[in-house]
């Protein structure tokens, strides 16, 4: 699986492949993530990839040009019509079923915009869909990129110690897409506050069903929204 990303700094992404988990996706091969600078594309000695909008306005506007370039260079070494995205404030909010989506695919070319915004005529030729983190607005689209590949990394065989921790997510399926469960450790007691009782039983069938109780009572007090009529 590879994901290409556009961004003008490429230098952001640094610790998303050699810190953590995710290591282990990107030394294993499991996902690739080649980093493309529009600025490469960009005339002149100055490399200029933003001006000013016309119609005035503050900011800039990031020129259609480089950045189209710079999609047509990756095309041409992918070979292949891996979808465009673009981070931004006005596409559909991220979630589980679409990162699955994402972890079964053979990746994309994510657009990092700054400044003010994209030439909405690249955005109208180039990017097939426009994806956000939620309702707010952040300085550029490195942040959201990384947050995608994150969770798509993990998803990924063989990038988890527990290949089966990831079932018992948020939001996944395999618990009826319910808000995970309370978690302890040792000791069982800290501050006065004990474990409960079930979870030191060793009865798994008694311990499961305390969890998905945990998860259904969790998702009607915080999320009501995701529980099925």
């Amino acid at each position: 699986m590879r994901f290409d990303v556009i961004t003008l700094f490429p230098e952001m992404f640094a610790p998303l492949t050699t810190v953590g988990i995710n290591r282990r996706a990107f030394e294993s091969g499991a996902l690739e993530l080649h980093l493309t600078n529009p600025r490469d594309f960009a005339p002149g000695n100055y490399r200029r990839v933003d001006d000013r909008p016309f119609g005035g306005g503050p900011g800039m506007v990031m020129m259609a040009e480089p950045l189209a370039q710079a999609v047509q260079h990756i095309r041409a070494q992918r070979q292949d019509r891996a979808p465009v995205v673009l981070f931004s404030p006005i596409g559909d909010s991220l979630n589980h079923a679409r990162v699955e989506t994402w972890a079964q695919s053979q990746g994309a070319i994510l657009i990092c915009g700054r400044y003010e915004g994209l030439d909405q005529r690249f955005i109208d030729r180039y990017v097939d869909m426009q994806i956000s983190l939620g309702d707010f607005v952040l300085s550029g689209g490195e942040l959201p990129a990384m947050v995608l590949l994150d969770a798509v990394a993990r998803l990924l065989p063989g990038v988890l110690g527990d290949q089966d921790s990831h079932v018992q997510d948020s939001f996944n399926p395999a618990v009826q897409g319910l808000l995970d469960c309370p978690h302890y450790t040792r000791p069982e007691e800290w501050e006065g506050q004990r474990v409960p009782e079930v979870l030191l039983s060793g009865h798994h069938e008694k311990i499961e069903a305390w969890r998905m109780q945990q998860r259904r009572e969790l998702t009607k007090k915080l999320r009501p929204d995701l529980l099925k009529d």
